[in-house]
């Protein structure tokens, strides 16, 4: 179909994200970094452009819903965010990250390839407008605490091309500032969700669990720097614990646990 070629563009278009801003960290030449940033803009509009033709697909096809239903769409959508997020941060983030977050954003659209693309009707659960208000807030925040993950990953780290550790510790801030609201906002409509879907706010389903330890980490993560004036490692440690908690989340209710939200395998 349409989508999986605009999608698979898209992927050929991280390679060259990853490889551009791998020549940038080596030649510094700001050239380089300026067509890096064109291409990711252009990246970004692309993969747009798949996600609402998928969209578009399903209607054709008489199921008609965002392409938000299964593995393969969430992992789609997971990448789109981790481009989202560095248009919306870019001020703030050198090209080191940027480099780890194009690269994620490629394993993410190589991992959905493992996965069957078939655009398939919504189970009855899934049949509801909060899902995409749900699903786009959970996401975005994923992406945000991808960053604090690689700040906290780079700050026990001596590599070339890094930004000082004091660096790192505000990005690092910065990025859980932006996705702690809105693991709080998905976690929320999630519950107004399950409210509808269900019959109750709150079933302490596995995924519903996981949610709330990764809210929290980053709850910790914010009063211990905010209140208590943590700093360096032990700030960083918490943000390694609190994206590993983010990626069980994601993946272990699917592989591992089962529970109301395993449609998504």
């Amino acid at each position: 179909m349409l989508n999986d070629k605009i999608l698979g563009l898209t992927t050929l278009l991280d390679v060259l994200l990853v490889l551009l801003f791998l020549i940038f960290l080596v030649t510094k030449k700001e050239a380089v970094l300026k067509a890096a940033w064109l291409l990711l803009y252009a990246t970004f509009a692309i993969h747009t452009a798949g996600i609402l033709v998928r969209w578009r697909e399903s209607y054709l096809l008489g199921t008609p819903h965002a392409p938000l239903s299964n593995l393969y769409e969430s992992l789609i959508f997971y990448a789109w965010c981790l481009l989202l997020i560095q248009i919306v941060m870019r001020k703030v983030l050198p090209p080191l990250l940027l480099l780890c977050l194009c690269a994620a954003a490629l394993f993410f659209m190589g991992f959905s390839s493992l996965w069957p693309s078939t655009i398939q009707p919504l189970i009855p659960a899934l049949q509801s407008n909060w899902l995409h208000i749900h699903v786009l807030t959970c996401f975005l925040a994923y992406a945000a605490f991808a960053i604090s993950f690689f700040c906290g990953i780079f700050y026990f780290l001596h590599l070339p091309f890094m930004p000082s550790k004091d660096a790192l510790e505000e990005i690092n801030y910065r990025s859980v500032m932006v996705g702690f609201p809105m693991l709080s906002a998905g976690i929320l409509t999630g519950a107004v969700w399950a409210s509808y879907a269900w019959g109750s706010y709150w079933s302490w389903d596995p995924k519903e669990s996981w949610s709330l330890i990764t809210w929290i980490v980053y709850a910790i993560f914010l009063h211990a720097r905010y209140a208590r004036g943590w700093t360096g490692r032990r700030v960083a440690f918490l943000s390694i614990i609190g994206f590993a908690s983010v990626i069980f989340t994601y993946f272990g209710v699917n592989f591992v646990l089962s529970g109301l939200h395993s449609y998504a395998s």
